[in-house]
């Protein structure tokens, strides 16, 4: 399994609002997405920062959402965020939520 770690900064006072976004708007694409498999997100107390993180069944097909709709995401997330969001990625090591033992 493969990981997408995104962080954002968010415009002031537009926590809900990128809540909201997220659950209308991008949650919908990416249950469309090849080899999607969950997606966790977080907010700061204080509404300024974000957190999501996407689960993949392989590291390709979190490739080919990040070259092909992740740009779009971005479009629906520009009212809400502050400058570019960075992104990471991750090979999951463990999960107890998706059963995933460590490689070692």
């Amino acid at each position: 399994m493969y990981a997408r770690n995104v962080t954002l900064h968010l415009k002031a006072d537009s926590a809900s609002a990128f809540t909201r976004t997220l659950e209308t708007d991008i949650l919908p694409v990416l249950r469309k997405q090849n080899g999607f498999k969950d997606e966790i997100t977080f907010v700061t107390e204080n509404g300024k920062e974000a957190l999501a993180i996407s689960l993949w069944e392989k590291k390709e097909n979190a490739e080919a959402y990040s070259r092909d709709t992740y740009p779009t995401v971005l479009q629906s997330l520009a009212k809400v965020v502050d400058g570019t969001p960075r992104v990471e990625a991750y090979e999951v090591s463990n999960s107890t939520f998706h059963k995933i033992a460590s490689k070692n």
